[in-house]
């Protein structure tokens, strides 16, 4: 219980960042400050090299590669020792995040067009914001049982290595030899150090903060630096029973949960709210992410787990209802911070950037809402022993 009330805590400080983000871009007397804070130059020297950028770049290529090395932690412990760790325990959410990711792009592509401009963005709405997802659930404490959770964990472990690879393959820009092959030699040494058994962080850290000036400079994503990293600390335990990767990813939780993930938040939230319009939520880009978030990720999730259920693919969770497992699949259309974070990777005009927010928003909040409204209906009463999962 202790563990989901830690979800729910996560869940609530994000949401109050991205409201103050929100405000901070549309009330008047806090729009300077706000607007100074994340264009205020930060610069990081060693020397003569340095890398001077506007603090909303450090927290979208900076900090987000501290997000993604966690999420790599993360995926590697489930994967090895984990939810992932059987085929019997992935099968459900493996499928449901392949229908979650799959059903949304073809929405937003079905609206938008195959062709526009703005079908760069087909991955926008195909994100699951875990944090967001886990606390709306946690907040019914003991009337979802205890196997929703680990579905739903399961399926963002898997939307979130399915976001990494979109990323790397379709999000990137020009490339720099160069940099992308001193990239992979700082790579190939982590790797070296895994195999040789190498289980203090120090020399991890170091090289891998030379790996991300690297591809932060080669035109792939800084972002899977940080996966790169996350991937190569070795999970094995020594003498005394210490995984490198499980403590690293206990120090990084409430980093990440508590810092920054609500900092990403409050950085991206900020849409103008002026001259906001029905018109503007008709646009095809917002409309496209609005449907594909709460219609198209719930259709995909619910329909693929029902399919594979249905046809002996995987087991349904044990003391479930379909009800509640309709109510999760409504829940993994939140997308917020990760379909914002795509979204600025696909659009960098603040045209488009702004109907992303806009689209990102409505969608996260219909999907939070709803989820939320059917799985109080479909909730029962206290039976369930919750545990870690």
């Amino acid at each position: 219980m202790k563990n989901l009330n830690k979800d729910a805590i996560a869940g609530l400080l994000l949401a109050f960042a991205a409201v103050l983000g929100l405000l901070s871009e549309n009330i008047s007397f806090l729009r300077p400050f706000y607007d100074l804070f994340l264009n205020a130059n930060v610069t990081v020297a060693v020397g003569d090299a340095g890398i001077s950028k506007p603090l909303l770049l450090w927290i979208n290529d900076g900090l987000m590669a501290v997000f993604f090395l966690f999420v790599a932690l993360e995926i590697k412990c489930q994967i090895l020792e984990g939810s992932l760790s059987s085929w019997k325990r992935a099968a459900l959410p493996f499928y449901g995040a392949i229908g979650g990711i799959t059903i949304p792009a073809l929405v937003f592509l079905s609206v938008v067009g195959w062709s526009s401009v703005e079908a760069r963005g087909w991955a926008i709405p195909a994100a699951t914001d875990i944090a967001f997802a886990l606390g709306v659930l946690s907040l019914f404490g003991s009337r979802v049982p205890v196997e929703l959770k680990t579905f739903l964990l399961a399926l963002a472990i898997v939307d979130d290595l399915a976001a990494i690879l979109i990323i790397a393959l379709f999000y990137t820009s020009k490339l720099s030899i160069m940099a992308l092959s001193l990239a992979f030699l700082v790579g190939f040494a982590l790797i070296l150090l895994n195999l040789f058994g190498v289980k203090r962080f120090t020399p991890y850290v170091l090289l891998g903060v030379i790996l991300w000036v690297c591809v932060l400079n080669s035109g792939v994503h800084a972002t899977l630096a940080g996966v790169a990293i996350g991937f190569a600390i070795p999970l094995e335990r020594d003498e005394k029973g210490r995984s490198p990767a499980i403590s690293a990813e206990h120090g990084l939780h409430g980093w990440v949960t508590y810092m920054v993930m609500p900092l990403f938040a409050f950085a991206n939230a900020g849409v103008p709210l002026e001259g906001l319009n029905f018109d503007l939520l008709t646009q095809p880009l917002t409309l496209a992410i609005i449907l594909g978030l709460f219609i198209g990720k719930q259709v995909g999730v619910f329909g693929a787990a029902w399919a594979a259920i249905r046809f002996g693919l995987a087991e349904a969770p044990r003391s479930a209802s379909m009800l509640q497992l309709y109510g999760v699949s409504l829940l993994s259309g939140i997308g917020f911070t990760m379909s914002l974070f795509i979204g600025a990777l696909a659009f960098i005009d603040a045209e488009h950037q702004s109907l992303v927010r806009i689209g990102v928003i409505v969608g996260s909040i219909l999907s939070g809402v709803t989820g939320a409204l059917v799985l109080y209906i479909a909730g029962r009463e206290p039976a369930y022993e919750m545990q870690k999962s």
